[in-house]
C-alpha cells in the first residue's frame, strides 16, 4: 500500500507526507492534550492534559474556577470553561504558559508508558501539531506557525 492509498481517507489539510510526525489527531494522538491520558500533576489526577494546563490559568487566583475545570467531563469542555473565564486569567500566567506545558508533558511522558513508546517511535523526526487552527502550540492554517507543542515533544524526546 503506498502513501497515497494509506491517506487518503484523512484530511487533506493536515501532513500525511511521511516526512513530520503530525499528531492532530492521529497515530500520534497520544501527544494532543485532549488524548485521554490521565495526569498526575501538582497533587492532583487531571483527566487529561488539557484539564491541568486550562486549569493553571488560574492556580493562583480562582480555586472556584480550576475545580470547576477539574470537574469538567472533557478536555473540550475544559477549554470552554476556561476561555469562559478569560478576563479572571492570573496575572503573568502567560510570562511561563510554555514551562507550565512542560511541566505537564514531562509529568504525562514519565506517567504514561504508552505515551513514552509512541514518543521513542517518532525517532528524529519533527513533530508537528498540525492543527489547521492554532498557530501558537501548533502549525496553523499556513504551516508557519511556532508549533510549540510540537517543540517541548521534541526536547523531552531528547531527555530521554
Amino acid at each position: 500500500m503506498n502513501n497515497d492509498e494509506k491517506y487518503k481517507n484523512r484530511d487533506p489539510i493536515l501532513e500525511t507526507s511521511g516526512e513530520v510526525v503530525g499528531f492532530y489527531p492521529r497515530e500520534f494522538y497520544p501527544f494532543d492534550n485532549f488524548s485521554s491520558f490521565a495526569v498526575e500533576w501538582r497533587g492532583r489526577v487531571w483527566p487529561t492534559s488539557e484539564h491541568a494546563y486550562q486549569a493553571s490559568h488560574f492556580m493562583n487566583e480562582s480555586p472556584e474556577i480550576v475545580e470547576e475545570i477539574f470537574n469538567a467531563k472533557s478536555a473540550h469542555d475544559a477549554q470552554k470553561i476556561a476561555l469562559k473565564y478569560t478576563g479572571r486569567i492570573d496575572p503573568g500566567f502567560y510570562s511561563n504558559n510554555l514551562e507550565i506545558m512542560e511541566d505537564i508533558c514531562r509529568h504525562k511522558l514519565q506517567q504514561q508508558p504508552y505515551v513514552r513508546k509512541k514518543l521513542l517511535q517518532t525517532e528524529d523526526k519533527q513533530i508537528v501539531e498540525d492543527s489547521p487552527k492554532d498557530d501558537f502550540w501548533g502549525w496553523g492554517v499556513n504551516r508557519d506557525g511556532r508549533n510549540e507543542l510540537g517543540k517541548i515533544w521534541m526536547k523531552l524526546r531528547k531527555e530521554l
